[in-house]
C-alpha cells in the first residue's frame, strides 16, 4: 500500500510538471519538457555503470551507455554539489545529468521528445550548459545535440550510428552504418576545458521538418573530439564525464499563431479522424520490461492525450491493452490489463473524468502483426484507445 501511494504521488508530480512547465522567454515557448531536469519521478540512489537513468520526467538514455542523475534528494553517490563522479552545483535549481563524452568510443546520451514537431523551413536555436569533472583525466570539444524524427534506441555503449537500409539502384537493401552530424555542436577548435563554470553550447540550424526527438553527446570518434589533457584534473574516472543542465530550444522564425489549438500529437495521434469508433495506437507509449510500470519515454505521449482529451471535453475513450503470443494466456491477459489500467489511472491523476475512461485487456487476442517475427511482435505490444462518443 505504502509503494502504490508512493507511486501516485509520484506520477501527481510529474503531471504536475508536465503542465506548470510553461517555460516563455521573449523568443517564445521553450520547446524542452523539464529543461533542467528538476521534476523525477523518483531519487536517485547510486551511480550504477549498466544502470538505466528513469528518474528524470520526460529524459531517458537511448543506449546501453549508463547516463547518470543527480539531484539534493539522491544517495551519497548521487548528490549535488558533491558526487561520486565529481563536484559540481547544478548550473540552476536542485538537479542535473552527466555523461562519459570520451573514453576511446564508449558514449554516453540522453534523449528527451519535444513538444512539438518542427517545421521544415524554420529556424531553430538549441543551448544547454555542460561543465568538465575535475575527476576526468581529459576534455573534448564536440559535444552537440542531435535532431530526428525518430527516437534512437540501441543497445551500443559505444557511439550510436545511423544503421539505416539503403537501397541501391538495381534493388538490392543493404545496411549501411555511418556517423550522425548533429544540427548544434561545439566547434572543434573549443575543448570544454572548465571544472568551475558552466560552459555554454548553442547553436541554430534550419529543420528539415518532422524532428521530433533530440539526443545529446559525443557523436564523433576519439580522435575527431579534439581530446585534450587539462593541467589540474585529478584522472580519478576513465574518461571526459561532463555535468548538462538547462536545456533550451527555440522557433526563431516561428509565427506565434501556429499550434494555435494547443493540440501537439504525435505519430497516430496526429489525426483529424476522431469519429465514434475510431481505434487510435498510443506508438510512443513503453513500459518496464515485462511489467506495466510506465517509462518516461511514455510522457509525453500521454501528455497530448491529455490535451486531445481537454480540447473534446465531451469524448469517452476505453483503453486496451495488448501483447504479443509469448508467454501463458493467463499471464498476458493480466499484463495487458494492467498495462491500460497504468495509462488508465495516469488519466485519472490528470484530471479527467472517471466517467469518460474504460479500460481492458485482450492478452495476445487481437493480433495487428504477425508474431512471427520480432517487428509482428514488437507491434502487438500496444495500449490503445476507441473513441466510445464524441
Amino acid at each position: 500500500m505504502k509503494k502504490a501511494l508512493l507511486l501516485y504521488i509520484n506520477i501527481f508530480c510529474l503531471i504536475f510538471s508536465l503542465f506548470s512547465q510553461n517555460e516563455v522567454s521573449e523568443l517564445g515557448n521553450n520547446l524542452i519538457y523539464n529543461s533542467s531536469f528538476e521534476e523525477h519521478l523518483s531519487c536517485p540512489k547510486r551511480i550504477d555503470p549498466y544502470g538505466y537513468m528513469d528518474e528524470p520526467t520526460a529524459w531517458w538514455q537511448p543506449s546501453s551507455g549508463s547516463a547518470d542523475y543527480y539531484n539534493n534528494c539522491g544517495g551519497k553517490q548521487c548528490q549535488v554539489p558533491k558526487n561520486k563522479l565529481g563536484v559540481q552545483m547544478p548550473r540552476t535549481g536542485g538537479s542535473m545529468v552527466g555523461i562519459y563524452c570520451s573514453l576511446t568510443d564508449y558514449r554516453e546520451y540522453i534523449e528527451t521528445e519535444l513538444k512539438e514537431k518542427l517545421i521544415a523551413g524554420e529556424t531553430y536555436r538549441l543551448s544547454f550548459w555542460v561543465s568538465l569533472s575535475e575527476y576526468s583525466p581529459e576534455a573534448v570539444a564536440t559535444i552537440g545535440g542531435l535532431f530526428t524524427t525518430e527516437m534512437l534506441s540501441d543497445t551500443t555503449r559505444q557511439i550510436i550510428t545511423d544503421n539505416s537500409t539503403k537501397v541501391s539502384p538495381n534493388g538490392v537493401k543493404q545496411k549501411v552504418s555511418s556517423f550522425y552530424t548533429p544540427q548544434v555542436v561545439n566547434p572543434f577548435a573549443r575543448p570544454l576545458v572548465d571544472t568551475l563554470n558552466w560552459m555554454k553550447i548553442e547553436g541554430e540550424f534550419v529543420a528539415r521538418g518532422g524532428e521530433s526527438f533530440l539526443t545529446i553527446g559525443n557523436f564523433y570518434p576519439a580522435e575527431q573530439s579534439n581530446v585534450v589533457y587539462p593541467q589540474g584534473l585529478k584522472n580519478i574516472l576513465p574518461g571526459a564525464y561532463y555535468y548538462i543542465d538547462d536545456v533550451e530550444l527555440y522557433c526563431l522564425t516561428c509565427s506565434q499563431t501556429k499550434n494555435a489549438d494547443g493540440v501537439s500529437v504525435t505519430k497516430t495521434l496526429d489525426t483529424a479522424d476522431y469519429s465514434v469508433g475510431k481505434v487510435i495506437v498510443l506508438e510512443n507509449i513503453f513500459f518496464e520490461f515485462d511489467k506495466s510500470v510506465l517509462l518516461p519515454q511514455s510522457y509525453v505521449e500521454l501528455h497530448n492525450l491529455i490535451n486531445l482529451l481537454d480540447k473534446y471535453p465531451k469524448m469517452k475513450i476505453e483503453l486496451s491493452g495488448h501483447t504479443d503470443n509469448k508467454g501463458k494466456d493467463k499471464y498476458n491477459m493480466e499484463l495487458s490489463l494492467n498495462r491500460a489500467k497504468a495509462v488508465y489511472d495516469y488519466l485519472l491523476l490528470a484530471g479527467i473524468d472517471k466517467k469518460r475512461l474504460k479500460y481492458k485487456g485482450f492478452g495476445s487476442t487481437q493480433p495487428i502483426a504477425d508474431n512471427k517475427t520480432e517487428e509482428g511482435r514488437a507491434k502487438n505490444r500496444r495500449v490503445e484507445f476507441k473513441i466510445l462518443s464524441n
